[in-house]
């Protein structure tokens, strides 16, 4: 192992021993210092998690989000040096948390926060527009494969967690009733990041797509369930949000 190893598993594990040429002015290992550097690693891998799940941490209060932060980063730590998607386990960790066990909604609630930071940071495209699916016959279009876009992210949960986000983005919070299941999207329009509450058909059309499926066995995999469903129009108003990726060029004035 070599001495960056050494030294990046002692400063993230205090059962291992202070790193070899850290020493004090007598000549003894530094552990006085060294356990400053250790805390303050620690201090920022919690900051980190805070400031990904704010509308998390406001819903249980500074000193309980502290505190089981701080326990999952004692177990948890980050894979490498940039700490975008640290904290992609932390819904799940929280879902395993005792404490926590009162808030059923809340791992589907830091799931969604996790979900944002993806789509915040997620590789700019170019996104279909609604007025490109004018130029595809409409045979074509039946089978047309189309893709989500880099930013585009979907949430399903049990519990209103769409709303509750929401509600938290605005002065005064309006806590809503706890109750009913909500379908999220997520998507980054004109750079900024949009949420948008969807129907389940929807959800289900756009989970189809992207599993692989063209735009006729999506709308058929969603019939099955939801025979109301509109395919045309839920393609129409989907596009309309940035969810999917622009279409090669072979795909215009098909």
């Amino acid at each position: 192992m070599t001495s960056q190893h050494q030294f990046i598993r002692a400063l993230t594990d205090p059962a291992q021993p202070v790193p070899v040429g850290l020493v004090s002015p007598r000549g003894t290992a530094d552990t006085k210092r060294f356990a400053v550097y250790r805390n303050n690693v620690h201090v920022s891998l919690v900051g980190a998690i805070a400031a990904r799940f704010p509308v998390t941490r406001q819903l249980v209060g500074e000193e309980f989000f502290t505190g089981m932060a701080r326990l999952y980063v004692g177990q948890n730590k980050p894979r490498g040096p940039v700490l975008l998607h640290y904290g992609d386990s932390f819904p799940d960790f929280i879902g395993q948390f005792p404490p926590a066990a009162g808030l059923p909604y809340l791992p589907d609630l830091a799931r969604l926060e996790a979900a944002w930071t993806e789509t915040y940071n997620a590789a700019d495209a170019a996104v279909l527009m609604a007025a490109d699916l004018n130029t595809i016959a409409g045979d074509a279009l039946a089978k047309l494969d189309l893709a989500l876009a880099p930013s585009t992210r979907l949430v399903r949960s049990s519990f209103p967690v769409g709303s509750l986000w929401s509600a938290h983005q605005t002065t005064p919070v309006t806590i809503p009733a706890l109750s009913g299941s909500e379908c999220v999207l997520l998507t980054r329009p004109q750079a900024e990041v949009r949420l948008t509450i969807i129907p389940p058909a929807a959800f289900t059309f756009l989970k189809a797509i992207e599993q692989g499926r063209n735009l006729g066995r999506a709308a058929e995999a969603v019939l099955a369930d939801f025979p109301d469903f509109d395919p045309g129009a839920a393609l129409v108003g989907l596009a309309g949000l940035g969810v999917f990726a622009a279409l090669d060029k072979e795909h215009v004035d098909v």
